[in-house]
């Protein structure tokens, strides 16, 4: 068993506490894990980009061959470009879809989710919402660790340990609001991890999440939902704007009628 990413986004957008949880969730396990040094802290706003193994076996190298990587998941979507040639034939892309425009030419709205939709497994996680409806905006990073967990060996409550020594110091609330945002972002990527192997495009994932509120995403239900996407009430129902819906039985019923 192994599981190779690359950990991608710009200085100061927390890779480093990203890092720190999926280490020590190794460690709690049993499993091996090495990581290559973070690249470009010393500039904020600069790329950064790790390489982290996690395995029951020996790791003989900190670097990920080309073509060999699990996952990519990055904390800023375009960052998400520079490292696709590391991605292996299968593997998943968990990106943010809040962009960092550090740059002057940095592309147009809508071309970047667009170029990552177009990707045979990717998932775009609205972390920005997710944290600031917890009150807690700075905290999209664990809504990427949350949305990254059903694709690693880890359960979503495993990490609190590790959450509470990164920020007891600050109160209880804070730790529990970051364990909330950590769980919404598991949600969706165990709702949309369901669909991509049922055979769902990533784009339909896509525009099917936009729509949904995140805390009511039920992975067990996922399925129900991939055989009716496809159908005129569901494209209708993507077409049309309008505030987060509740994923219940209610919706899935209204898209299969």
């Amino acid at each position: 068993m192994k599981y190779d990413i690359i950990l991608a986004g710009v200085g100061g957008q927390g890779i480093l506490s990203i890092a720190y949880l999926l280490d020590h969730a190794a460690i709690a396990r049993g499993l091996r894990f090495k990581q290559a040094e973070v690249h470009g802290m010393a500039q904020r706003g600069g790329a950064v980009y790790s390489h982290m193994r996690i395995s029951d076996a020996p790791i003989l190298s900190d670097l990920i061959p080309e073509g060999h990587a699990d996952m990519i998941l990055s904390v800023e979507p375009l960052e998400v470009q520079r490292y696709l040639n590391y991605l292996r034939p299968g593997g998943v892309v968990i990106s943010n879809d809040e962009p960092v425009k550090n740059i002057a030419d940095y592309p147009a709205d809508g071309l970047v989710d667009a170029a990552l939709m177009a990707l045979p497994r990717a998932i775009l996680v609205d972390a920005a919402g997710i944290a600031s409806a917890a009150k807690m905006s700075k905290a999209q990073n664990m809504v990427m660790v949350g949305a990254a967990t059903p694709f690693l060996p880890f359960q979503w409550a495993e990490f609190e340990p590790f959450v509470q020594r990164l920020f007891g110091a600050k109160g209880d609330h804070v730790v529990q609001a970051n364990m909330t945002v950590l769980e919404a972002g598991w949600r969706v990527g165990a709702f949309a991890k369901e669909l991509l192997d049922a055979g769902v495009s990533s784009a339909l994932v896509g525009r099917f999440l936009a729509r949904l509120q995140p805390m009511t995403l039920d992975p067990a239900a996922a399925r129900g939902y991939a055989g009716v996407l496809e159908g005129v009430r569901a494209q209708a129902f993507l077409a049309t704007e309008g505030a987060r819906v509740a994923c219940d039985t209610a919706l899935l019923n209204t898209l299969s009628a």
